[in-house]
């Protein structure tokens, strides 16, 4: 097949969350598998290094509202997957990538618009007729109407189908009802069956309502979604509409990068089968040096690894940790809201031979973090999927987590026959506190080697997502050429 996806970000080029994950190893795999891939992507301040590796590049005049901006393509290959790279320094050559300080660019309305464009000039340009246009999130939203609306007599793009695929229901592209028209759109767009939501235009909107086929990153999120307002975000009505064209997806990992068996931030490496004998526990006793933590070290070591968000429920973490402080040590990773990182500051410096809170993101010390942690904490309000859970459980920590999307997927109760961690109700502190309560009793006892070789030894690898998303590409090209004969 011949596959175009488009994103905002992706490994190992641009990240700012899991959707970057998704899109460079699911491109990547896609294209190991023999699938013809072209992921597109802007050219940011940080990646652009690489487009000194590029073997071409194309000069493409894109148009933006009543402009045309002269933009080229860098273009590259990594392997057997393609890359081309929009460069346009003016809105992407930027410190951030989506905005600075905390606050958004005002002007990504104009940014992704322009951004949407360059990708379909640019397969044009290229003659790259994809069969699928798959685009991520609401910075790629306007893909699947842009087909529809302007390209769907194109010789190159007109036989092209779309999935539009969210990572996060919570991010919605809102902006100004003029921003339709910076793409090429009429303002009559501007309807409830279209792009207006509560009088702005949504560029999630966009997707969910146009694209052929929808997909999230988690069969329990894809539920989800559709049952709530705080899942669904206000667009939990159209999601039930499109439910029929509506699939939960489970994201891989990247399992040769998160592998303690080879990975250089470890003192030791170690696997499922060896480890027991060593390795995790040297990672243990490195963290607990370099944090100061002095308590005991038969004591579990709780480990959290997270974006400092509502979202993320770590405020219903501290309030539960705080009740059953004596029983473990606690390393904390993460950046994001300064009263919730405050919060934590003064919970690690009321304790701080047993807390400890590292802000910002360390990549070393991540992986560090994941290997020395005995149990690994998410106790997330939603959870669309989930990277850390899968992580944690390949390099032998137990998790504790919500019953909340992608969590829900892959975390199941220990008292089962399956059972690999613990789950709690999302946003109750007493919930949690009972779950932190059965992992901190189970530590001790016989069936935790079990807990930590079934982790280790589940297959969260990108095989068999990537089947389940071709799996879908094949079902929505043979949907569309109808019954045969």
């Amino acid at each position: 097949m011949r596959i175009l996806q488009a994103a905002s970000e992706a490994v190992p080029f641009a990240k700012t969350g899991g959707l970057a994950d998704v899109a460079g190893s699911l491109s990547a795999k896609l294209a190991s598998l023999g699938h013809d891939v072209f992921l597109v992507l802007p050219l940011y301040r940080e990646t652009r290094s690489w487009a000194g590796n590029a073997r071409r590049t194309l000069t493409l005049g894109v148009p933006l509202g009543s402009e045309t901006r002269s933009l080229s393509v860098a273009l590259l290959e990594k392997g057997n997957l393609r890359i081309a790279f929009v460069d346009d320094p003016a809105f992407f050559g930027r410190p951030g990538v989506y905005g600075e300080n905390g606050a958004d660019y005002a002007d990504n309305d104009r940014r992704y618009s322009l951004f949407c464009r360059a990708v379909l000039e640019a397969a044009k340009a290229l003659e790259f007729a994809p069969e699928i246009v798959h685009a991520h999130d609401w910075q790629t939203g306007l893909l699947p109407i842009l087909l529809k609306r302007l390209y769907a007599g194109d010789p190159v793009l007109g036989r092209a189908h779309s999935v539009f695929t969210v990572h996060n229901m919570a991010y919605q592209g809102l902006f100004p009802a003029s921003s339709v028209t910076l793409s090429g759109l009429s303002l009559k767009e501007m309807s409830p069956s279209s792009l207006e939501f509560y009088g702005k235009a949504s560029f999630l909107k966009a997707g969910l309502v146009f694209a052929d086929r929808l997909t999230t990153v988690s069969p329990t999120y894809a539920r989800e979604i559709q049952d709530s307002i705080e899942t669904g975000c206000g667009m939990e009505g159209i999601l039930r509409q499109r439910s029929r064209f509506l699939t939960g997806i489970l994201n891989g990992l990247d399992v040769d990068y998160w592998d303690p068996e080879k990975d250089p931030n470890l003192p030791e490496p170690y696997g499922a089968a060896t480890v027991f004998q060593g390795g995790k526990a040297a990672a243990k006793r490195a963290l607990r040096r370099e944090c100061g933590l002095k308590v005991d070290g038969s004591l579990p070591l709780i480990g959290i690894v997270s974006r400092l968000d509502r979202q993320k429920g770590l405020d219903v973490a501290i309030a539960a940790l705080e009740r059953r402080l004596g029983g473990f040590e606690l390393a904390v990773l993460g950046s994001g809201d300064p009263a919730l990182a405050a919060s934590i500051r003064q919970y690690a410096s009321r304790h701080p031979s047993r807390i400890y809170f590292r802000e910002g993101f360390d990549e070393s010390f991540a992986h560090g973090l994941y290997a020395a942690s005995d149990i690994f904490l998410m106790p997330s309000r939603f959870e669309p999927c989930g990277l850390g859970q899968m992580i944690a459980m390949r390099y032998g920590a137990v998790v504790v987590g919500s019953r909340a999307g992608g969590l829900a997927d892959t975390v199941f109760e220990a008292d089962s026959g399956s059972g690999n961690g613990f789950l709690a109700e999302p946003g109750d502190v007493e919930s949690l506190g009972r779950a932190l309560d059965r992992a901190l009793e189970a530590f001790h006892g016989p069936m935790w080697p079990k807990l930590v070789e079934r982790g280790m030894r589940t297959d969260f690898s990108w095989d068999r997502s990537a089947r389940a998303y071709i799996e879908l590409y094949e079902n929505l090209m043979g949907a569309a050429l109808g019954p045969k004969a």
